[in-house]
């Protein structure tokens, strides 16, 4: 009985794979392969580039993203252990005053680091 749990996942992995190769390969079987020079030009919002096509950004927006989005979960986390504070005891209460401060930790890092300076 013990082997015997792992065969439905086994059976719908493959069957996921195989299903994943089948939707992979039926456009380059079926769609219509026209190529022409304007088609196969870069599409840039309409617009003939000026000057360098690539230029760089600064990763600062990413990581004000990223400090965004560790205080949104930390506050998905925190609104249902308030709700259940009392039923969970000291234990609890104590675990959570170290995860806010590894959280004020990570925090203060970014600041220092200037990861939440927009110029």
């Amino acid at each position: 009985m013990g082997d015997n749990n792992f065969a439905g996942v086994a059976v719908f992995l493959v069957g996921a794979i195989i299903v994943s190769m089948i939707m992979m390969l039926m456009p380059k079987l079926l769609a219509p392969n026209k190529p022409h020079r304007e088609k196969l030009t870069t599409y840039e919002c309409g617009n003939e580039t000026i000057g360098r096509t690539w230029i760089g950004f600064k990763s600062n927006y990413f990581m004000v993203a990223l400090v965004f989005a560790v205080f949104s979960v930390e506050t998905v986390l925190l609104y249902p252990w308030a709700l259940t504070f009392q039923k969970l005891g000291a234990f609890a209460f104590v675990e959570m005053f170290v995860f806010i401060v590894i959280l004020l930790v990570g925090f203060w890092y970014a600041w220092k680091e200037g990861a939440l300076e927009w110029m």
